[in-house]
């Protein structure tokens, strides 16, 4: 009993995370008898196949997804230069970089939100509310949370390794694209995970930044002060899984890379 109680701990924890993701699932093969999606009817496939048939629900979910895919690849970008700049170099206000990195993770939602509001509301010239405004900001809080993440595997970087490359002919630019970046992408592809995640997810920013642009997220907080139809709950489930299936992708790739070095050592 005494072996086996953390083990049992653990997966009631687990499944006691899992179970609304779980509900949420089962309910996207619900037929329901009326506008709301809480009650259970009767089992049904046409919302999978038919997952684009409430107006508006298909411009909001490639709205997200390419708000989700630029944000991401240029907070990646940003966020790994960033994090080799804190990480490698001295300069002048490397502290306070380091200090204004976390600011965005620290900020509650609402007060950065309502920030951005104000600087987009004061540069109208500029910025008009919408795509834009929503990109900027989303860029704006993922960066971080890419930044910490590369730099934690940077932290950890062997430099011999690119020492070996140099002593051996090979330039900065060649030792960067042949050995540290190969050795830092995985880090690089678990921070745009998060990121992308990060992104596709968020209302609080995006609704206040938005404009009449919706994305999913403020799609759904619009349709259900009138209906809840089982078609979200088609789309959050197909998220969900995309994403556990890439963290298992990446995760099987940071262990193929592990064993390839502890190989190559």
């Amino acid at each position: 009993m005494k072996r086996h109680a953390l083990t049992v701990y653990a997966l009631l924890v687990v499944g006691y995370l899992m179970l609304p993701i779980a509900v949420v699932i089962l309910f996207s093969f619900n037929k329901p008898a009326g506008r709301f999606n809480y009650v259970w009817e009767e089992f049904t496939l046409d919302n999978w196949v038919h997952w684009n048939s409430i107006l508006g629900i298909q411009d909001a979910i490639i709205t997200s997804l390419e708000v989700g895919l630029l944000a991401t690849l240029v907070a990646t970008v940003l966020g790994t230069l960033i994090a080799i700049a804190i990480v490698r170099h001295q300069f002048v206000g490397r502290g306070t970089t380091n200090v204004l990195v976390f600011l965005p993770m620290s900020t509650p939602e609402i007060v950065l939100g309502a920030s951005l509001l104000t600087l987009f509301l004061n540069t109208t010239a500029i910025f008009q509310l919408g795509f834009g405004t929503i990109f900027i900001a989303h860029v704006m809080f993922i960066v971080s949370f890419i930044v910490v993440t590369v730099k934690a595997r940077l932290i950890g970087f062997d430099r011999h390794l690119e020492e070996a490359a140099l002593d051996l002919g090979a330039n900065e630019v060649t030792t960067f694209r042949k050995i540290t970046l190969p050795l830092i992408a995985p880090a690089m592809l678990a921070a745009a995970l998060l990121g992308f995640a990060l992104s596709i997810d968020d209302f609080v920013i995006t609704y206040f930044n938005a404009g009449a642009t919706q994305t999913f997220p403020v799609f759904v907080w619009g349709i259900a002060r009138v209906s809840v139809p089982p078609q979200v709950n088609v789309v959050a489930s197909a998220i969900f899984l995309v994403a556990i299936a890439l963290a298992l992708g990446n995760v099987f790739w940071q262990y193929r890379s592990a064993k390839k070095t502890q190989g190559a050592t």
